[in-house]
């Protein structure tokens, strides 16, 4: 069966120790989505988006595209896909992906987003203010332009029902937050 684990006599045993649960008293059903998850339903669905960015002294570069949300695996991850709109910038035909969750085992809200402007993995992990309306998601990489390890912490606002936005504030060489990115989502 594919995602079941099997364990042999001795591996049960040794996982009833460390987790002090009979395997026979273990929920072996599917996870369901919970009131975490019902927290993002409100980013499904297709935005125009404008992303501003910082990338050094000067005017900051804007670029234009669409992000098209869709809840996957039995709706415990919103799928992101997002195209830019052509442009004469460093990245003319921009493109993304990535997926965002909330873990009920670590109880947090994890993501992960590929693109095509670098070869990594960006993961992050955060939590929900009070509201459930703030998202803050930190993560730690190294940068694909400098080598150098380097955090980044994403905030991420519901407005309203068509409106949400994301802040990106990347750690400097000095270790000082600066303002790297903005994107403003508009539901269409």
């Amino acid at each position: 069966m594919s995602g079941s684990v099997f364990l042999d006599e001795e591996s049960s045993q040794f996982v009833q120790q460390i987790e002090g649960t009979p395997m026979s008293e273990v929920h072996h059903g599917p996870p369901t989505p919970g009131p975490e998850h019902a927290l993002l339903k409100p980013f499904e669905g297709r935005f125009r988006a404008t992303v501003t960015l910082w990338m050094g002294p000067g005017e900051p570069m804007v670029q234009t595209g669409l992000m098209l949300n869709v809840f996957q695996l039995s709706g415990l991850f919103l799928f992101q896909d997002y195209v830019g709109d052509p442009s004469t910038g460093p990245w003319p035909a921009f493109e993304g992906k990535g997926f965002w969750g909330y873990n009920t085992t670590t109880k947090e809200f994890e993501g992960v987003w590929l693109d095509n402007a670098s070869t990594i993995m960006q993961m992050e992990k955060g939590s929900v203010d009070s509201t459930g309306k703030v998202w803050t998601m930190i993560s730690t990489f190294v940068s694909p332009y400098t080598g150098q390890l380097t955090s980044r912490r994403n905030v991420i606002r519901l407005i309203d029902g068509d409106h949400n936005d994301m802040t990106t504030w990347m750690a400097g060489p000095d270790g000082q937050e600066f303002k790297a990115m903005h994107i403003a989502f508009v539901r269409v």
